[in-house]
């Protein structure tokens, strides 16, 4: 699956996406972090950039349904990936217009996202 989502601490959720990212797959993973969110309250992403490919091509990524209804829910995002996708990645999650931070690490510095998240 390019896409995955599991916790791995209380409030701590873990996104893997890898290959091209879909927009119908990134949507599915949405859907059940919003439900995890009414579960445990605000939570915190590590989002993981493992062999990504980029971005689906004409796949309507302006839809900020999302983003909307629960961006404020979300207390920090951590990316980690190759340099190469840092500008777009950091504009794609939105950073500078979140509430929480967000901070780009290059791969595979896994242990110093995870340290950032739990600040």
């Amino acid at each position: 699956m390019p896409v995955s989502l599991e916790q791995e601490g209380q409030n701590v959720y873990r996104l893997e996406m890898s290959g091209v990212l879909r927009k119908a797959d990134l949507d599915r993973s949405q859907v059940e972090l919003a439900e995890e969110m009414r579960r445990v309250g605000a939570v915190k992403l590590l989002c993981v950039l493992k062999e990504f490919e980029g971005w689906e091509q004409n796949a309507g990524w302006n839809d900020l349904t999302f983003y909307v209804k629960h961006g404020g829910a979300i207390d920090r995002i951590a990316i980690v990936g190759e340099e190469r996708w840092r500008a777009e990645a950091l504009m794609f999650a939105a950073a500078g217009l979140r509430r929480g931070p967000v901070q780009y690490f290059q791969g595979p510095d896994l242990a110093a996202a995870r340290t950032w998240l739990a600040a």
